[in-house]
């Protein structure tokens, strides 16, 4: 296998997302959550300091999306008219990964998160963009989402237990069995397990809310931001598992924690899973999501001295996690073959 997988600080030719559509789906966040989406991606979009420049590629599911996205985005964007049941790229589009300078399209199956949400047009995203991309498809027989698998662009990719091994995607396999689907499919050396995710969260355990890899060998994750926050045993838990652990080339992982946002309530009182890591990164700026409380600011600034060749920046996320997620969820990024 010669694939592989850049750590997302390499350089992206281009990132795909799908716009909000749906108003039974997002009610009166629909508007809200556009208005948070073009935030994002202006900011994602920001040229580096040499010019360099990240294309943004935004599915429309019909002719209103199509008018949003102009409206909101002006001709900042390319808009691809595509079927889709909902906004998150990252797990019902392809992981892509590099063979030489060739872009190949690893897709697995997709089930609607074991099952939860089963949406019309979800199945067809992988293709959708993998064609836009010019990619290969490399299609491989396991339920797996992208924001279950964060890389370290040297040889290991992190995931949880929780997620991949959850008998409501792949029953009977068992961890071996997925670790070899894993390394086939993705080309990697090696793969951490983390036990569980964060609580209430319907993804059962995504990765990319709980731990993302600064570089090989450096990993961040979150601490409690206090003593009510629902999230504290688990965020305690992950950071112990993250500390036993050594990647591909046996280095012993370096863990480095910022605060997360708290407890974040629904309409009704409920703890949402509302995670500071679901990150993503452009030529300039690395966006964080943001949910109004102080440890977003204070996660910012950690960030800001962990991340010295980005500036950090902050931006809302409220009305997005109504959905279930922030913005690496709804994004999916092609590295660059160069």
């Amino acid at each position: 296998m010669t694939y592989r997988i850049p750590n997302e600080f390499a350089r992206q030719d281009r990132v795909f997302t799908c716009w909000p559509a749906d108003g039974e789906l997002w009610l009166e966040n629909l508007e809200p959550a556009r208005a948070e989406f073009a935030a994002f991606l202006k900011l994602l979009m920001a040229p580096g300091e040499h010019g360099e420049r990240l294309a943004i590629t935004v599915l429309a599911a019909n002719g209103e999306t199509e008018v949003s996205i102009r409206a909101a985005m002006g001709d900042g964007v390319e808009i691809l008219p595509a079927p889709y049941g909902d906004v998150w790229a990252r797990d019902t589009g392809p992981v892509f990964a590099l063979d030489g300078t060739t872009r190949v399209a690893v897709t697995f199956r997709f089930n609607g998160w074991g099952g939860k949400y089963e949406l019309p047009g979800d199945d067809r995203v992988a293709a959708a963009i993998a064609d836009a991309a010019g990619a290969l498809i490399r299609p491989f027989d396991l339920v797996a989402e992208g924001g279950a698998l964060e890389f370290d662009g040297d040889g290991t990719v992190l995931t949880t237990r929780q997620c991949l091994l959850n008998p409501n995607r792949n029953p009977g396999k068992s961890e071996a069995e997925v670790e070899a689907i894993l390394k086939a499919a993705l080309g990697v050396e090696k793969v951490l397990w983390l036990d569980e995710g964060l609580k209430f969260d319907h993804t059962d355990g995504h990765i990319d809310n709980v731990a993302r890899f600064a570089g090989p060998g450096r990993v961040v994750c979150q601490a409690p931001a206090g003593p009510d926050d629902p999230q504290a045993d688990i965020l305690d838990q992950c950071a112990g598992e993250l500390e036993a652990m050594t990647d591909a080339r046996g280095r012993k992982l370096e863990v480095l924690r910022i605060p997360s946002p708290g407890r974040i309530e629904d309409e009704d009182g409920n703890p949402r899973p509302a995670s500071h890591m679901n990150w993503v990164i452009g030529p300039r700026n690395l966006v964080v999501p943001t949910y109004g409380t102080p440890e977003g600011d204070e996660a910012v600034t950690i960030l800001q001295g962990i991340f010295p060749t980005r500036q950090v920046i902050g931006s809302p996320s409220s009305h997005i996690l109504s959905g279930g997620g922030a913005f690496h969820c709804v994004t999916c990024h092609v590295p660059s073959g160069d």
